[in-house]
């Protein structure tokens, strides 16, 4: 392994501090001021340039209210394992869809709503959607007007 190559949990544990620092809208300065270095030393954490200890791992899950193993969780809230993470670290999908501005709005309205069923509903209407889409259904203004409409109108 090259010396100057991130280690792939490195850089998956730095994605997931940057997906979480950034889903609650603070910025790379606030964090590094919460836990003590700069804002350069947050930058290398969140690129797995630099390896985090234990200690200041438990500081940042504490400034961005979750826990330690919120960041070596994988899909479907499995443990972090080796398997698929020989690829850079910018490959992951949803870290990279998390960085854009859609990303954070969706996700920050979602988070707002409550209701567990309401959730549950949107997240089978988006799979549906993802599965219609897969096999070749393209949606057109008025598919997406009916789908938006509230219920009952």
């Amino acid at each position: 392994m090259n010396v100057k190559t991130p280690n792939a949990i490195d850089g998956y544990v730095g994605a997931r501090i940057r997906m979480r620092r950034q889903l609650l809208g603070m910025s790379q300065e606030r964090l590094a001021e919460q836990i003590g270095v700069t804002f350069q030393q947050v930058q290398k954490y969140e690129k797995g340039i630099n390896r985090i200890g234990a200690s200041r791992l438990q500081r940042i899950a504490d400034v961005l209210h979750t826990s330690p193993s919120f960041f070596f969780e994988q899909e479907n809230s499995e443990p972090l394992t080796l398997q698929g993470l020989d690829l850079p670290a910018n490959t992951d999908p949803v870290a990279e869809f998390l960085r854009t501005k859609e990303g954070l709005v969706l996700n920050r309205a979602f988070l707002k709503i409550a209701d567990r069923n309401v959730r549950e509903t949107i997240i089978a209407l988006v799979n549906a959607m993802a599965q219609a889409e897969s096999r070749g259904v393209t949606w057109g203004a008025r598919a997406v007007a009916d789908i938006t409409l509230p219920l009952g109108e």
